[in-house]
């Protein structure tokens, strides 16, 4: 397993597909996968340091981890089968549960918890950038900078 940091997200054009973006820490190949809405929300939300009036239900699930005192220890992206990304939580009691990549994401960045990449997603669906266009990344990040979780047509309530 290797581990990623979130890049941030964005809108696919022309689809209007939103991607979150993950970078391979020590190595140059990035990972984007394609979310929900709602799930980009939640993770600009997070990346901006952004609390809700009400709690999300990333939120919520975290605070049910503090209530029942469970600590999420990694988020691991295990496979990719059929186009479709599969992650698990990895809790320190040695419990393992399937979730989606979005939704381990956005948990991972309210819990400070690392994420992972299996080599063998990030060999058939990372992309490597080499140094001399960490440019087109820089620009990337600064459009992430640009945009708010509204830019995504979503509301949180």
């Amino acid at each position: 397993m290797n581990e990623l940091d979130v890049v941030g997200v964005r809108v696919e054009m022309p689809s209007n597909q939103p991607i979150v973006l993950l970078r391979e820490v020590g190595g140059d190949r990035y990972l984007p996968i394609w979310i929900g809405p709602g799930e980009a929300t939640a993770i600009a939300f997070a990346q901006q340091g952004m609390t809700p009036a009400r709690p999300l239900t990333h939120d919520l699930f975290k605070d049910v981890l503090e209530a029942v005192g469970q600590e999420l220890t990694a988020v691991r992206i295990t496979d990719l089968r059929e186009g479709v990304f599969y992650a698990e939580l990895v809790f320190a009691s040695g419990v393992e549960v399937s979730a989606r990549p979005s939704d381990a994401i956005a948990l991972a960045l309210r819990t400070g918890t690392p994420i992972y990449g299996s080599e063998g997603v990030l060999d058939d669906a990372g992309i490597a950038i080499p140094d001399e266009q960490e440019d087109e990344v820089e620009k990337f990040r600064e459009f992430l900078d640009q945009i708010s979780p509204e830019d995504f047509g979503t509301s949180s309530q």
